[in-house]
């Protein structure tokens, strides 16, 4: 298939797998599975490219409708049946699909080519009842997608026609009373909109196409890509497809089938069916389906076809498949095939078993997985010892344990401080927001493949759906239990998305097994025994046989050290020192700051050094024969005083009782004096080794001393000594000189040279920029992220995250903000132009990266592009690092800078 610049129309046949750039997912799923000779309903596909022009210019493209006018009659002179006949009406579906799968974020419409006359026309052929819920179900449709009616209207009036039959369900509804609806709801339609529902099959198709175009820009598909990091310029494929029936009766019915567990990635039959329901109803959540093995008693010979058809799928795709289908009288019908979303846990075990079974590479295997699935299985789950007795249970649809204050709107859960469960009936993609906002979703609805289901399992979040026994009251805002248990809005609720299991209160929570596989308390039978842990390890092996990024942890304790090796850290790439003053140690600070003469300066240092020096005797064990990168002192010295106006406070009400104290009147001084507007680009890091004397020279003496007494008890300590704050070479110099002679001295005094690396943090612009001269004399750079950008941006981090990042955010400046992700377009650039520069000086600089996004899974490819040795991150990022930088050296050899 070659795409030309004025083509906008494919048939199904005409296309394939690999075009989803053009024809969106859905469409290349529906080409690859017409080739395949699957039965796919006849249709055809609007490209994204049309969606694009249209959302360009807020028109049809040229020749657009005269391509559908072509494709059109190919699908009436296929289905020998005319849109909006009379006697024996063609209808069409249309859906939205666009590259990535965006479930229940943009529009479908059913059943297009019904009017007044058309539905006489079915009815004959299919009969009254099924003919009439068609053309309710047109106009609900049409109604909220194309003219923009709140959907609770129509919902209302089902209600209410429910009510006057005496029906429980929808389905209970007769011919008599859905033509009564039908009534209802044009009477909505002209009420709310002015106009009539439009007669004109035709008419109905192209606003409905234009529709769906429109809903690539709605606030709900904008919120889910920016949470799926999915870009804003793709637009999204429609396709027209006739419809085949699943509300015709008990032999008729709509499902939708995994082909294996996307909860757990077990093999099996997984899914969920419908009888006599259109194929809105399952994905909607509106009843609750039975489990899809139940069609075997029901059809059994469309369910062996459906099995033949997902086993030639999955085999096709190598992957899991998610796949719609309905059956109209008891013949098979497919309408949707795709690569399924699934948990975490899945992923990675679906990923391992398709190792195993030779259908994929191990390369392809860490395509399949994501560091951010590796974060959601080290998330903590239930405690199984906590003796608690679930008040309701439901259907588990995604894994995980989610405590939070129960709310029963999007928006209260949006605004809630602290994390929430939110509770609906059921969700539709208005809901989106809240289901980000929350730690867990719980719904008296829906099956395992509803929107909440998927969507939660796509975002990794907790989710139980079909909690049937649930009287969910939304004007009350509460529900209660069959055992008569009421939880209000705010009552804290537990749920379990591996058990189904709803308890009131906060049940205890524990860490899970793949962080107790990290911290090496399974036994190889345990890990062996456990399907996640067991693919979890082989995938961290396969990265780690891969990765050419090195994975260093920011540690400050042995506790920490420790940990991270155990984590798999290959050294320790930030030690701050500065957390080596907190707690007790702050008064010796105090006393620092204050001294007047040298004697009261150098006894406070005399205090800090056996201190510091066991802090990094312990961390050196710890770390033995890795290297550890000790940060000099590099907060401005305010964070370790007493704030000013409370420490004027009270000497001010001392000397008003005539009890002044002398070191609090000395320490108010010295605070009044270091007082800055904005300390942050004041007097710290570098400036402060060159204002303080002794406060650099104690630090260094601490680490030399701990190295040599490492050496002298048999160990293999690797101390680097970096400079923080560097603005230009000659800083860097004199701190160099003054490291050197301190580093000569102890040699002098103990026998043992300490060979300890001396490097700088690149953390301002300047540095970046005059990168060459400083590696000239630096070993190591290492970038200080977190300050780059906010002297990059001139942001204040603390003050900008939450003030106006979240309009930055919802006006589209960002799309993740700049601390979480690197800014490749401004600070990456500075980072690598220091790359290229440090370099070319000194080839043989080491560089690492020591802010915040040496965890962040983009910012680590970012990274692993542009050259450097290390990242460095905090001890529990440090796998999901490790995954990365291989995911990232297996798609580097591709050549493939997407690894989404």
């Amino acid at each position: 298939m070659t795409a030309t610049t004025h083509r906008y129309v494919y048939a199904f046949a005409e296309g394939d797998k690999d075009h989803r750039d053009l024809l969106g997912g859905k469409g290349a799923g529906l080409a690859e599975m017409t080739n395949l000779g699957l039965p796919v309903p006849p249709g055809f596909t609007i490209t994204t490219e049309a969606c694009r022009r249209y959302l360009a210019t807020s028109d049809d493209p040229p020749g657009l409708a005269e391509e559908i006018d072509e494709h059109l009659a190919r699908l009436e002179a296929d289905r020998g049946k005319r849109l909006g006949d009379p006697q024996d009406p063609l209808l069409v579906s249309v859906r939205s699909g666009a590259k990535f799968s965006m479930p229940g974020m943009m529009d479908t419409v059913l059943d297009i080519g019904l009017n007044d006359a058309a539905v006489l026309g079915l009815a004959s052929a299919g009969g009254e009842r099924f003919a009439w819920d068609s053309y309710r179900r047109l106009i609900q449709m049409f109604g909220a997608t194309v003219l923009g009616i709140e959907a609770e209207a129509f919902t209302k009036a089902l209600e209410e026609a429910k009510h006057r039959s005496g029906a429980r369900r929808d389905i209970d509804l007769d011919a008599a009373a859905l033509r009564g609806l039908v009534a209802d709801y044009k009477r909505i339609v002209n009420a709310t909109t002015g106009i009539d529902f439009p007669q004109d099959p035709r008419e109905q198709l192209d606003m409905t196409v234009r529709a769906v175009f429109d809903s690539w820009n709605t606030d709900r598909a904008r919120v889910y890509r920016r949470s799926e990091r999915i870009p804003e310029d793709l637009g999204t494929a429609v396709n027209v497809m006739a419809m085949v029936y699943g509300n015709l009766g008990p032999d008729s019915g709509t499902g939708v089938a995994f082909t294996r567990d996307p909860a757990t990635g077990a093999p099996g039959v997984y899914g969920d069916y419908l009888a006599n329901a259109q194929g809105e109803d399952v994905v909607a959540g509106v009843r609750t389906p039975v489990p899809l093995a139940q069609l075997e008693h029901l059809d059994p010979a469309a369910y062996t076809e459906l099995l033949r058809i997902m086993a030639q799928l999955e085999a096709h795709y190598r992957d899991l498949c998610d796949i719609e289908f309905t059956i109209e009288h008891g013949r098979l019908w497919m309408l949707q095939t795709r690569i399924g979303k699934r948990t975490a846990a899945a992923a990675f075990r679906i990923a391992l078993q398709l190792v195993d079974d030779n259908r994929i590479s191990v390369e392809e295997a860490l395509g399949r997985v994501t560091a951010e699935q590796l974060s959601q299985l080290m998330f903590p789950q239930f405690d199984t010892e906590a003796k608690a007795e679930p008040i309701a249970a439901g259907v588990p649809a995604s894994p995980g344990a989610a405590v939070g204050a129960a709310v029963f709107d999007a928006a209260t859960a949006e605004r809630h401080d602290g994390p929430t469960i939110l509770v609906r009936r059921e969700t539709s993609p208005d809901d989106l927001p809240g289901i980000i906002a929350a730690a867990g979703v719980l719904t008296s609805r829906g099956g395992k493949t509803s929107h909440p289901a998927v969507a939660a399992r796509g975002m990794g979040k907790t989710c139980v759906v079909g909690a049937d026994d649930l009287q969910i009251d939304y004007d009350r805002k509460q529900f209660t239990t069959p055992g008569g248990t009421a939880v209000r809005e705010g009552d804290i609720v537990s749920i379990d998305g591996a058990t189904g299991a709803v308890y009131a209160g906060a049940i205890p929570v524990v860490p899970p097994p793949v962080v107790e596989y990290f911290e090496g308390r399974l036994t190889r039978e345990q890990r062996r025994a456990d399907p996640v842990v067991h693919a979890v390890a082989r995938m961290m092996t396969y990265a780690d046989e891969r990765r050419h990024l090195g994975v260093h942890a920011n540690a400050d304790t042995p506790a920490d050290a420790a940990r991270a090796r155990r984590f798999g850290a290959d050294g320790i790439g930030l030690c701050r020192t500065e957390h080596m003053f907190l707690g007790e140690r702050r008064r010796l600070v105090e006393r620092l700051v204050i001294a007047d003469t040298e004697d009261e300066r150098d006894s406070a240092l005399a205090e800090l050094l056996p201190l510091q020096l066991g802090d990094f005797t312990g961390v050196f064990a710890a770390m033995d024969g890795l290297p550890v990168t000790i940060r000099l002192l590099d907060p401005p010295l305010h964070e370790f005083l007493p704030d000013f106006t409370e420490l004027s406070v009270k000497v001010a009400l001392a000397e008003a009782r005539g009890e002044s104290d002398e070191t609090d009147i000395r320490l108010l001084a010295a605070v009044r004096r270091l007082h800055e507007q904005n300390p942050m680009l004041g007097l710290r890091g570098v400036r402060l080794g060159l204002v303080v004397p002794g406060l650099v020279a104690v630090q260094v003496r601490a680490i030399a001393l701990a190295a040599t007494a490492r050496i002298k008890a048999g160990g293999d300590p690797r101390p680097e000594i970096m400079v923080p704050l560097i603005g230009s070479v000659e800083e860097f110099d004199l701190m160099h000189a003054e490291i050197r002679r301190v580093l000569d001295e102890v040699a002098v005094e103990t026998g043992i040279a300490v060979d300890a690396a001396i490097g700088t943090m690149i953390e301002l612009p300047r540095a970046a920029l005059t990168a060459g001269r400083i590696a000239e004399r630096a070993a190591f750079f290492s970038f200080g992220t977190n300050d780059l950008t906010q002297t990059t941006w001139g942001f204040s981090r603390d003050d900008v995250e939450g003030s106006f990042f979240p309009v930055y955010f919802a006006k589209g400046v960002f799309a993740d903000s700049p601390f979480e992700s690197l800014d490749e377009e401004g600070v990456g650039r500075l980072v690598e132009l220091a790359v290229e520069e440090g370099r070319a000086a000194n080839r043989d600089l080491v560089i690492g990266v020591c802010g915040e996004h040496g965890g962040d899974p983009s910012s680590v490819r970012f990274f692993d592009r542009i050259g450097l040795d290390y990242v460095s991150c905090s001890p529990f990022r440090v796998p999901i690092a490790r995954l990365e930088a291989g995911r990232a050296a297996v798609a580097a050899e591709k050549g493939d800078t997407d690894t989404r």
